[in-house]
């Protein structure tokens, strides 16, 4: 995203206040302990739903539901000498005020943080009744100075809720550390080491490097911010009694030549708050001794079936794979033959996947080696992405047929938990709202999510460009050997991680020349990631016309402009397609739904929401009116919501106000789709 010049303004939050009862004075909790929980106060003076007292990784609940004498009551036995305030919604579990919090913020607590399934594409031993153990809450936590490996059988001093990052709110640390340690004891279920079972620890996410131990043992050690990682740890397991598990993370954020996206130490324009830390769910999970580590389902090009390919972990001799594919519960094809090689599954009477029709096949998959079996199930979206001549012009084509890919950016940050979205429901929300607001793609701007959310993705139905997260900008010539052999290894596992998700139909290694060492190698990296996944798209360079290393690398399948306000309309070449990959970012903040104390970034002030939506309206309407005969095959527009100092979202930062008309902008891009998809 270009960056413009900044303009200082003076921002503010608002609190929310809801209903018609209000609470003066100074009553506050007395100690340590901090009245929490979903009570509140609903106008009428009287108390409903479960108080909560939270107290240092302990918690008692009461439950109220009487009239305003009982209440009153109740509450003075149950917390007497403590006076209950009312509840802020602008707050955290801890207490701390939220810096703008979002209608989920409230809802985060240490008993609840992600409690979902992490892991939709490989439940084991089925999505609807998943044998695992969340990790999420409070760990106990300590930044250090990174000399020497991390004490063990020693509790820490502070707590932090996993899985925010440590400079969000939500986790109750709210300040960076280059150096930090987690620690927590758990009790692991019988039932998980039973007939000669094994127990994995996942985790979704670290940011940067991570050294895990259990009980004293490292049992894994892993680089990068944005790739899963796991181990086996049923030989570091005690016998009985609790397990220590400590995670020992470095975070040097943009201070060494690393993947960061948009996060900075210093964040300022369009770069953001850092995010450290584990900042995707932490669980266990009993497995067979060979076991499924991944399963991949790819339409085939004549869309009557899929190639399925697995990884295995633990060892794989002789072991076999047989895999049923159901669609609304009915079988509807299978295959069986060598785990770890390529399976071809035939599909009786295909029923492709589209934004218009996002259906999505359930497979069950059976792993047998020896008399073990290892039962899981997965899902996948029948669908092809290719660029083809349509009317003499490349175009891109979605199951064979010419389609616009029209779409937002979507950079994926929360004032209160940074990269880490407060709830599932909110980390869907903004998916269905771009679906709602007549979008057919998302572009996941240098970041790469959670599962979960390419698992709402296919299910909503939505396409999805998958960016990499950049190497900090600014310094592409001071980029050593040893930093571009990370870049290019981070990718290579980014697109092996993620390959299996039917919404992403399309790769961008670089965005405006951000940690790009030379013009050739974003050829390079296209033709790497085509190596690895040749059923997708890449665009080796989105924005070749700015910011960083300028140049059209002539590789890929993808020529990409960026254009402020724009839109672009960039004419396909010989081999490849064309699309605007940035343009629009109207600018309009909404005062008490700012982040504090950032100056903004003004690609287009307008001065009300109609002007916004006027303009939104008239930009899309180039598109739709000179984008056919052109032949663009798609645009971004920046973007779905405001972000940090950026105010040129069509939703503020904290997802309460829609600046827009819904129906006047679902109307202009659902008729850009209908032109810019003509044969």
């Amino acid at each position: 995203m270009k960056q413009p010049m900044n303009n200082p303004a003076s921002m503010k939050t608002i609190a929310d206040v809801e209903g018609k009862a209000e609470v003066k004075g100074k009553a506050e909790p007395k100690g340590k302990a901090e009245p929490k929980g979903k009570a509140e106060l609903n106008g009428k003076a009287e108390l409903k739903g479960t108080v909560e007292l939270w107290e240092p990784l302990q918690r008692r609940s009461v439950r109220v539901e009487r009239s305003p004498l009982w209440t009153t009551m109740a509450l003075a036995l149950a917390f007497a000498p403590i006076a209950l305030a009312a509840p802020d919604k602008t707050a955290v579990w801890n207490g701390k005020p939220a810096p703008l919090a979002t209608p989920w913020t409230s809802e985060v607590s240490p008993g609840n943080a992600l409690p979902e399934y992490p892991r939709p594409q490989l439940a084991r031993p089925s999505l609807d009744h998943p044998q695992w153990m969340s990790l999420n809450g409070l760990w106990e936590y300590a930044a250090t100075d990174g000399q020497g490996k991390p004490s063990f059988g020693k509790a820490l001093k502070d707590r932090v809720l996993v899985p925010y990052p440590i400079e969000s709110v939500l986790s109750g640390v709210q300040k960076h550390a280059d150096f930090m340690v987690y620690r927590r004891l758990v009790d692991i279920p019988a039932a998980f080491t039973a007939q000669g079972r094994h127990v994995r620890l996942n985790f979704g996410a670290v940011a940067q490097d991570a050294t895990v131990y259990v009980n004293g043992t490292e049992v894994a050690r892993h680089t990068g911010g944005y790739t899963a990682f796991g181990a086996d740890i049923t030989q570091a397991l005690h016998p009985t009694g609790p397990q220590e598990i400590v995670v020992a993370v470095h975070a040097p954020v943009d201070g060494v030549n690393v993947m960061v996206g948009k996060q900075r130490l210093k964040p300022d324009g369009i770069f953001y708050t850092a995010a450290s830390g584990i900042w995707q769910s932490v669980w266990l999970e009993p497995v067979p001794a060979t076991s499924l580590a991944q399963l991949d389902f790819t339409a085939v090009r004549s869309l009557d079936g899929f190639t399925v390919t697995s990884k295995l972990q633990g060892g794989s001799a002789k072991a076999t794979l047989h895999v049923t594919a159901y669609a609304d519960g009915k079988p509807a094809g299978e295959a069986s033959g060598p785990a770890g090689k390529p399976l071809r599954l035939t599909i009786a009477h295909p029923r492709l996947w589209s934004p218009q029709d996002p259906f999505l096949y359930t497979f069950k998959a059976t792993l047998a080696q020896d008399k073990q079996r290892d039962e899981v199930t997965s899902y996948a979206g029948l669908r092809t992405i290719a660029v083809a001549k349509v009317g003499g012009l490349n175009r891109i084509v979605l199951n064979g047929k010419p389609t616009f890919l029209l779409g937002t950016l979507d950079q994926g940050y929360w004032p209160d938990g940074i990269y880490t979205a407060p709830t599932d429901e909110a980390l869907k929300f903004d998916i269905q709202k771009t679906k709602d607001l007549g979008f057919n793609t998302i572009r996941k701007h240098i970041k790469v999510e959670p599962a979960r959310w390419y698992y709402w993705a296919d299910r909503i139905g939505l396409m999805v460009w998958q960016d990499m997260p950049a190497l900090p900008n600014g310094h592409n010539e001071k980029l050593s050997d040893a930093d571009k052999a990370g870049f290019r290894a981070d990718v290579s596992a980014i697109v092996e991680q993620l390959k299996g998700e039917t919404s992403i139909i399309g790769w961008i290694p670089f965005n405006e020349g951000w940690g790009q060492w030379s013009i050739p190698s974003a050829a390079e990296l296209a033709v790497q990631i085509k190596k690895l996944d040749p059923s997708r798209l890449v665009n080796a360079r989105s924005g070749a016309n700015c910011c960083d290393t300028k140049g059209d690398p002539h590789a890929g399948d993808l020529i990409d402009i960026h254009d402020y306000q724009g839109p672009g309309l960039p004419a396909p070449d010989a081999t490849r397609a064309s699309m605007d990959g940035e343009h629009g970012g109207l600018t309009l903040g909404v005062q008490g739904h700012m982040w504090p104390n950032t100056a903004i970034n003004p690609y287009g002030d307008v001065k009300d929401n109609a002007a916004l939506n006027d303009g939104y309206v008239a930009n899309t309407a180039v598109l739709r009116d000179k984008g056919p005969g052109i032949g663009v095959s798609g645009s971004v527009y920046t973007q779905i919501t405001d972000v940090e100092g950026e105010h040129n979202g069509l939703y503020t930062y904290d997802r309460k106000i829609e600046k827009v008309d819904e129906g006047r902008v679902r109307a202009i891009n659902e008729a850009t789709v209908r032109a810019g998809s003509q044969p």
